[in-house]
């Protein structure tokens, strides 16, 4: 027991401390506990094969998809609608959406949903996210304290009342209790969290333009001035062999930049968009995406049959203005810097070898403050040259990898992550639904539908590699959870909780029930803040039951108390695992949640030890 004390109070020292990382205290804590023989190998690292870990991680791949595809961009503008320009209203609107879906999804699932969706509203508004993504943490908790499966205390209360002879909570016993919560917490909330807004503007402020988008590399270049759309015509001489064959870029010094290919099905038009093969033939279905002077460019339309698709524009010249649009989702954009020793210093662009060996184009070159776009395949490259690439990420990718004569700009995998996948959203949203629905229905237990969706998101393309997939995974997060449940087994079987747990409760009986009632919220809330509140519920229910036996009184408001003070602990970032699931990505430290939740936590307690008995009498 001694043992155990000690871990707990040097693990919770170095959470306050914060100069090391959250999830290698845990590992530490971890550690400790099967050194000094408190608990076997087993034991400790039982938690990583726990359901509610693993669901966790498979979370984060669900909200990985719902920002991938666009949907939690597409979502936010919508709520941004409602919310104006007022922060106070956005702060509000995520407090109530979150509580809505809280009502019918468990605690955890709600933060994986809206995460994303908050952190693309942030970025849109002039809010912070840490100033959201905490709110959103407590407001699931508050969501899930209104129904019976929205967090694990209330479920044990259920069953713990169900074994003693009692009838369970409905379903919507606690709602009364949720909304008192969720008005004292949109009240409080909103000043207390000033202080996340201004260390959240500090480091926003700290951080650096970085890669240039692609959108952002054809504005620089001019691009857009220079691509014109080309559809081919019946009988067209270019419809008579392969690329290769007809050598465009030669005869007419021109890029094919891309080729959209329209495919029509009963379902509608289709178009899908590729880069020019050296095999490839051409037919009447494609538009071609051509890069070079309009001269050449209208000499090869006139000699191959080929109509412009824009609009002609210009007083001298009909010169068409571009009115396509380019998709990155597959096909991206990249600089590319010449390096001094290498051997394509002085090499025409025609002789890189980018395009035979990666499949790759050289659109543009920015030498000094000069842009070269025209007859980029006779230029000789020198040092410094930064060339922009064209190609599929996956292939840019390769390039950066392979090729040692150059230096890619970035990391061309992450800039691919950034590119939203639009087309697939609404086969996430359809997933995400049916995800949720099977958590309220119970068609299947959570874990297993989350995972399902998990790997539906997958196989469904929402994400471009399974590597973007493992990426979007906090495994800080998870690390954390997982890392700090062997400690509440720990404080279980060396009797710690119990211990600690009787002496509270014991002390103050003698008071009547009210005092009794008071002692378990106490008891239970700072328990809950150095053990999981699933473990805290698990100790304290039997303790409150044999509380409310001994007295003669009414169960119900101890029970429930104990699943309020479980489920309300705002204090740690480790008691909840939406406290955990926020915490990276608000960049927050054990001392935030202790600033900002500890006050709101106090206020819950004392606020319940009034309320509960007015709507549970003794």
């Amino acid at each position: 027991m001694t043992a155990t004390i000690i871990i707990l109070v040097a693990t919770a020292v170095l959470m306050v401390w914060g100069k090391i990382r959250s999830d290698i205290v845990a590992l530490c804590s971890l550690l400790a506990l099967v050194i000094t023989g408190v608990l076997t190998p087993d034991e400790a690292l039982a938690g990583f094969s726990n359901p509610v870990v693993i669901m966790i991680a498979a979370l984060f791949v669900v909200g990985g998809a719902i920002s991938q595809t666009g949907l939690a961009n597409m979502i936010s503008s919508n709520i941004l609608k409602y919310a104006g320009n007022s922060n106070y209203k956005l702060f509000i609107l995520v407090m109530l959406v979150t509580v809505i879906v809280g009502l019918f999804v468990s605690n955890t699932g709600t933060v994986a949903i809206l995460m994303p969706i908050v952190i693309s509203l942030a970025a849109k508004s002039t809010m912070s996210t840490s100033r959201l993504l905490m709110p959103m943490a407590f407001a699931s908790s508050i969501g899930g304290m209104m129904t019976l499966i929205g967090t694990p205390p209330t479920l044990i209360v259920h069953s713990a009342l169900q074994d003693a002879g009692y009838e369970g909570l409905q379903f919507f016993t606690t709602l009364p209790i949720g909304l008192i919560l969720l008005v004292i917490g949109i009240i409080l909330l909103w000043p207390l969290t000033k202080i996340l807004e201004k260390r959240g503007k500090k480091e926003q402020g700290g951080k650096s333009k970085g890669v240039k988008s692609p959108d952002q590399l054809m504005s620089e270049y001019q691009l857009i001035d220079n691509i014109y759309r080309l559809e081919i015509a019946k009988g067209s001489p270019i419809l008579t062999g392969n690329l290769s064959e007809l050598d465009l870029t030669k005869r007419y010094s021109l890029i094919i930049a891309e080729i959209h290919t329209r495919n029509y099905t009963p379902l509608g038009k289709n178009v899908s968009v590729s880069l020019p093969e050296a095999d490839r033939v051409l037919t009447t279905n494609d538009v071609l995406y051509v890069v070079g002077d309009y001269a050449n460019v209208s000499r090869f339309a006139e000699e191959n049959k080929l109509s412009f698709l824009d609009t002609q524009e210009g007083q001298d010249i009909d010169k068409p203005s571009f009115a396509g649009k380019f998709k990155f989702e597959e096909i991206g954009m990249a600089e590319v810097v010449l390096l001094a020793n290498s051997r394509l210093n002085n090499s025409r662009v025609k002789s890189s070898g980018f395009r035979q060996n990666y499949n790759v184009n050289i659109l543009g070159i920015q030498r000094n403050d000069r842009y070269i776009i025209q007859d980029v395949k006779d230029v000789r490259m020198q040092s410094g040259d930064m060339l922009l690439v064209q190609g599929t990420w996956e292939n840019i990718d390769r390039l950066s990898r392979l090729e040692s004569e150059v230096v890619v700009i970035g990391q061309p995998s992450v800039e691919a992550s950034k590119i939203t996948i639009r087309h697939k959203a609404p086969y996430a949203a359809i997933i995400v639904i049916l995800m949720i629905l099977s958590m309220v229905f119970n068609w299947f237990p959570p874990v297993i539908s989350v995972l399902i969706a998990a790997i539906a998101l997958i196989l469904g393309g929402c994400f471009r590699t399974v590597r973007d997939a493992y990426r979007s995974i906090n495994w800080e997060s998870v690390i954390l959870f997982a890392g700090m449940m062997p400690l509440a087994v720990a404080m279980e079987k060396t009797g710690t909780s119990a211990i600690v747990a009787d002496s509270i409760v014991g002390g103050v009986g003698s008071y009547g029930p009210q005092a009794v009632l008071a002692g378990v919220l106490f008891a239970t809330s700072f328990l809950t803040m150095f053990i999981s509140n699933t473990a805290t519920a698990v100790l304290f229910a039997p303790i409150a039951m044999q509380a409310s036996v001994s007295m003669g009184v009414s169960p119900y408001p101890y029970l429930i108390g104990v699943a309020v003070a479980a489920s309300m602990c705002l204090a740690s970032p480790f008691s909840t695992p939406p406290n955990a699931m926020v915490m990276s990505a608000g960049r927050y430290n054990f001392m935030d949640y202790v600033k900002v939740g500890l006050p709101l936590q106090l206020i819950y307690l004392v606020v319940m030890i009034f309320v509960l008995p007015l709507l549970f009498p003794f």
